[in-house]
């Protein structure tokens, strides 16, 4: 059976639409100009869930302010419904990365809604003299006010998604700062040996280092709920009617559930790209720290024989084609590789907003595919650490303390009873003959009693220092 077309037509000419689909002329314009990514919209579901949201706002501002048939209207209001709900989303063809500064999207979202409408209203898709895209779907917008919610509005919900799995990934370490409490290991500065520590301090302050990044996430996040609905094409609100700015703000934030505030400058508004760059930093700032903690899981699990051993990776999978035995520590690794991806895009949206001329930033498609891949790959990549690495970390207790009470750094602990000069010699020699820092101290020099190395020694005092000065 050979396949059915319908004829639809744009102010450039005409283009034959499969019957089934519910996209328009538009949409495969696009489709045949951005073969970039081969990452379509359907693949960002919360992007086209938002679409809903802001086109279901829109439809019922435009109803309001009586400048749509309120059947069109609900036409409109089911078929973004459908979008809200999951449906349809494979109709969404265009790349994210596109020229038009996202008209394509735009039209995507438009031409489906349309159709969608337009099968609710007992008519056939593309007869758009009932239900159009640009006429109804689109009334009182451009893409310059639609696309730039939309996408707040589905960036909302991603960093939402990144923030719960930075918050798992912090109860996953402060359980482990609790189980290694006990666990006394060697501090280490420039990868020397610095003073004691505990295991579990080290990784109590992996938690609070992560945590502090929720904060400044959700600071960042805050910056997406100001949007520039009823802007139209540059911010000066020509074709929309009094008050429909206001209106379709308060719909899209009812709707949405989003705290959506209409912008105070709309012209402004409609260029600025600056909340994109604060997030993209304060993003790259929280995978920073999530890399440097993996390059730090990668140093304390190294050996076995031959490294540091003080913690045991999660045996994930054979580590060499060649070596037999070999295990290597693979999340940690897949992780700073995605951080890098991320930093990477950190520097494409900076340009990106940089690139933006007068009245509109056309770039804002390439800053949207960048922000939206970074925080999906991240979250998969935060909920992979927690689940296949953190969570099943051990410690090598007898290697940790017998590395502390073998080294040259628990001499720092003397400084107060025999002072600097008297305790960097008594380093010099350890290090020359080999010899322990107690041999020298109370075997050898007998500069204090065994009671007081005792003491100073302690498990305790060891994990939190007193001041011992005689």
């Amino acid at each position: 059976m050979s396949a059915v077309y319908r004829t639809e037509h744009d102010f450039l000419g005409e283009k034959q639409i499969p019957d089934t689909a519910y996209y328009g002329v538009q949409t495969l314009r696009a489709v045949e100009n951005f073969n970039i990514t081969g990452i379509t919209m359907a693949k960002e579901p919360l992007f086209i869930q938002a679409f809903g949201y802001v086109k279901k706002a829109a439809a019922m501002a435009n109803r309001e302010c009586g400048v749509l048939d309120p059947k069109i209207a609900e036409a409109i209001i089911y078929a973004c419904d459908q979008l809200i709900a999951g449906k349809y989303h494979d109709q969404f063809l265009t790349d994210l990365i596109q020229g038009g500064a996202g008209t394509s999207i735009n039209m995507n979202a438009n031409e489906v809604i349309a159709n969608i409408g337009l099968e609710y209203m007992g008519h056939k898709k593309g007869e758009y003299q009932y239900l159009h895209p640009n006429n109804h779907v689109n009334c009182s917008q451009s893409t310059n006010d639609a696309y730039p919610t939309a996408f707040r509005v589905a960036l909302y919900r991603k960093i939402d998604s990144y923030i719960e799995a930075i918050e798992k990934l912090i109860v996953s370490f402060a359980k482990k700062g609790v189980e290694f409490k006990d666990v006394l290991k060697m501090g280490r500065t420039q990868l020397q040996d610095a003073v004691p520590m505990t295991l579990g301090q080290e990784f109590k302050g992996f938690a609070t280092t992560i945590g502090e990044d929720v904060k400044r996430l959700r600071e960042a996040q805050s910056l997406v709920t100001e949007c520039n609905m009823g802007a139209t094409a540059i911010g000066t609100r020509i074709n929309a009617p009094d008050g429909y700015p206001e209106i379709c703000t308060d719909h899209l934030a009812a709707v949405s559930g989003i705290p959506i505030t209409l912008a105070e400058d709309l012209i402004e508004a409609t260029s600025d790209t600056g909340a994109y760059v604060q997030i993209s930093g304060t993003l790259k700032r929280s995978v920073i720290k999530i890399s440097k903690i993996c390059n730090d899981l990668r140093l304390l699990s190294s050996g076995p024989r031959c490294g540091l051993n003080e913690i045991n990776l999660p045996k994930m999978q054979p580590g060499s084609s060649i070596m037999p035995g070999k295990v290597n520590p693979v999340i940690p690794e897949v992780v700073n590789q995605t951080a890098f991806y991320v930093i990477g895009a950190d520097v494409t949206i900076t340009m990106a907003a940089e690139a933006g001329q007068l009245q509109l930033n056309v770039m804002e498609p390439v800053i949207g595919f960048s922000l939206f891949t970074s925080l999906e790959y991240m979250t998969n990549a935060v909920h992979t650490l927690a689940d296949k690495c953190i969570d099943g970390i051990t410690a090598n207790a007898d290697v940790c303390r017998d590395m502390v009470m073998n080294s040259i750094g628990i001499v720092t602990a003397l400084n107060p009873i025999l002072g600097y000069e008297v305790s960097a010699s008594i380093a010099k020699e350890a290090l020359a003959t080999g010899k322990s820092i107690h041999g020298i101290v109370v075997e050898e020099r007998k500069l204090i009693t065994q009671e007081k190395w005792d003491e100073i020694y302690s498990l305790e005092n060891l994990i939190n220092p007193k001041f011992i000065n005689q």
